[in-house]
C-alpha cells in the first residue's frame, strides 16, 4: 500500500493541503475548548504534514504510517520528529498521548469492522485519561464514481484519477501518472464508506465518549464539508 509511485503523486501534486487545514482547525478547536495537549500521535500520518503543523504550535508530535515511502518523506522533511512504520490495526506503543488523530479518510482503508474495533481498543489504551481521539471518515457524498479526471503538474506531467465502486461497495482509486503522454506508473487504492453510526457505536464499545460527529470540525466554519469529523474522549 502506498508505494513510491503513489507517494510521489501525493507529495508533488499538493495533496498536503488537507492535513494542514485540518491541523489549523484542530488547533482552534483545542483553544476554544481549553484542551491542553503536550504530545500527539497521528495514525496514517502520510508525509507528516499534520505532525509538522502541531509541532509548530508547540506540541510534541509524532506519527506512524504503513507506508515506508510516506515515512521516508516525513523523516526527511522534519528529522527531529519521531515516526514509526507500522500497521495501525496492531500498533500499540508503550507511550501515552494527550491527542490521537487520523485524517485523510485513513480509516476508510480499513475494510472490516472488527479491525476498526481493534484500532479503537488500542487507541483507548495509549490515550491519557481525558485524552481526545479526533479523526475523519468519508461521507457517502464524497464518493463519485465516473469518468477519469486529470490534474496537470507541469507542461509535460499529468496525473489521471479514476474512481470505481463494485457491487460490494468497495471503492477503488486508480492513479496514473504520464510524462509526455507516456504512462510512468499507476497505483490502485481501495476504501469503503463506513456509516458514522456504526463508527460511534464501536467507539462507545471501546470505552470512549463521543463528543461530536458532524460534517465540519468547527461549528462556525464557512462551508459544510462532505467528510464526517468525529471527536471522542477517553473519560478522565
Amino acid at each position: 500500500m502506498y508505494g513510491s509511485a503513489f507517494c510521489k503523486v501525493y507529495n508533488e501534486f499538493g495533496w498536503n493541503y488537507f492535513p494542514r487545514a485540518f491541523g489549523e482547525q484542530l488547533l482552534e478547536w483545542l483553544r476554544r475548548n481549553n484542551v491542553e495537549v503536550k504530545n500527539s500521535l497521528d495514525l496514517g500520518c502520510g508525509t507528516g504534514v499534520l505532525c509538522e503543523t502541531l509541532y509548530e504550535a508547540g506540541i510534541d508530535a509524532s506519527g506512524m504510517d504503513l507506508s515506508e515511502n510516506m515515512i521516508d518523506i516525513a523523516r526527511r522533511s522534519k528529522p527531529e520528529l519521531h515516526y514509526d512504520v507500522a500497521n495501525m490495526i496492531t500498533y500499540r506503543p508503550e507511550k501515552k498521548f494527550d491527542l490521537v488523530t487520523c485524517t485523510g479518510d485513513a480509516l476508510n482503508h480499513i475494510i472490516e469492522p472488527d479491525d476498526l474495533k481493534r484500532i479503537f481498543d488500542n487507541v483507548y489504551a495509549y490515550l491519557q485519561k481525558g485524552g481526545h481521539f479526533v479523526f475523519d471518515i468519508l461521507n457517502e457524498g464524497e464518493v463519485n464514481p465516473g469518468e477519469p479526471f486529470d490534474l496537470d503538474y507541469d507542461a509535460t506531467t499529468r496525473a489521471q484519477f479514476l474512481i470505481t465502486r463494485n457491487s460490494e461497495g468497495v471503492i477503488n482509486l486508480k492513479t496514473s501518472v504520464y510524462e509526455n503522454g507516456e504512462l510512468q506508473f499507476e497505483e490502485n487504492i481501495t476504501e469503503v464508506v463506513h456509516e458514522p453510526e456504526m463508527i460511534c457505536d464501536l467507539l462507545r464499545e471501546s470505552g470512549f465518549e463521543v463528543l461530536q460527529c458532524a460534517d465540519q470540525l468547527l461549528s462556525d466554519a464557512d462551508n459544510h464539508g462532505t467528510t464526517w469529523f468525529i471527536i471522542a474522549r477517553k473519560p478522565a
